[in-house]
């Protein structure tokens, strides 16, 4: 009679041969399938901005709204800020290179953005705030929208200020790369999300070097070039500076950095795949909540917290 551990350590072995004749899904490398460079505009007080993608661009940058990016030093381009503006809906990220920005909202909470620093605010059911850049040498970063689901686009509004110092940055020879929000090659970024689990990076390929990021291969991924140029993909496709590249499906990114070197940001997360009703700071999913959203900023019921 054959021993019950016989039976066992046959099975391990059938277990062992089957697992190392299965052949590894080999990775799929994202190329890019879209390139959007914007248009200069004006907005707030009178900030000079470039519009990368916005409202007619919801469908294929989804859960991703907006990218308003800042280049200047020249001071007038920028000092007459954001005074204060409402929102409802959304999360608003804004991201400093070099440059400062004060802040403050309607529950209390004021702060500067500083170089290498990000404000992550959830506006949620309903905040005003105001934005004011402070001239300085050069104001560089970007301001993104994130929508929020149907189900947390009356959440409590919240904020959160991350500093250069919160930052964790890995660095190779290659290059280096800053993780503000996510969990990176198993290192957590500055924050977690609470709603879209974005992974937000900031890439600086080094010239002439090359580097291979590795993402979910069902969130939507973009990046949008701050500075330098290369390439992106095995195809070699091009990337411009101050261009945005939205990526198809797949397990990683390559970028190849030219002989200025390569800096970008890049953006994953999952697509809501919801209807969208936008007007200007407001992002809800029907026209009805639109409406009544600007009913109650009339009547002075818009903020349901604080």
């Amino acid at each position: 009679m054959n021993h019950p551990a016989v039976f066992y350590q046959l099975f391990l072995f059938r277990k062992i041969i089957v697992t190392c004749g299965q052949k590894r899904k080999p990775m799929k490398t994202r190329e890019i399938r879209r390139t959007v460079r914007g248009s200069r505009q004006i907005d707030g007080a009178g900030v000079h901005l470039v519009r990368v993608f916005g409202q007619r661009d919801v469908k294929d940058f989804d859960p991703f709204l907006m990218l308003d990016a800042f280049d200047s030093k020249n001071p007038e381009d920028y000092v007459k800020g954001f005074p204060w503006h409402p929102h409802r809906g959304i999360e608003t990220v804004t991201y400093l290179i070099s440059g400062r920005i004060d802040h403050m909202d309607s529950l209390g909470n004021k702060g500067t953005i500083g170089a290498g620093g990000c404000q992550w605010m959830t506006a949620g059911s309903g905040i005003l705030h105001q934005e004011m850049p402070i001239a300085s040498d050069r104001m560089l970063g970007a301001q993104l929208w994130v929508n929020l689901a149907a189900k947390d686009k009356m959440t409590e509004p919240k904020y959160r200020d991350i500093t250069a110092d919160m930052v964790p940055v890995l660095k190779d020879e290659d290059g280096e790369i800053r993780i503000l929000s996510g969990v990176y090659e198993r290192t957590p970024g500055a924050m977690q999300p609470d709603h879209i689990h974005v992974l937000y990076l900031d890439v600086m390929v080094y010239p002439g070097k090359t580097s291979i990021i590795h993402v979910k291969p069902d969130e939507n991924v973009f990046v949008y070039v701050i500075d330098g140029g290369g390439t992106a993909g095995e195809k070699s496709q091009p990337l411009q500076s101050h261009t945005a590249a939205l990526f198809d499906k797949g397990d990683r990114l390559i970028f190849n950095a030219g002989d200025k070197g390569l800096r970008l940001f890049l953006l994953s997360g999952e697509s809501l795949n919801e209807p969208v009703s936008w007007g200007g700071p407001v992002v809800m999913n029907t026209w009805e909540e639109l409406e009544l959203a600007f009913e109650q900023l009339e009547n002075g019921t818009f903020i349901k917290h604080g």
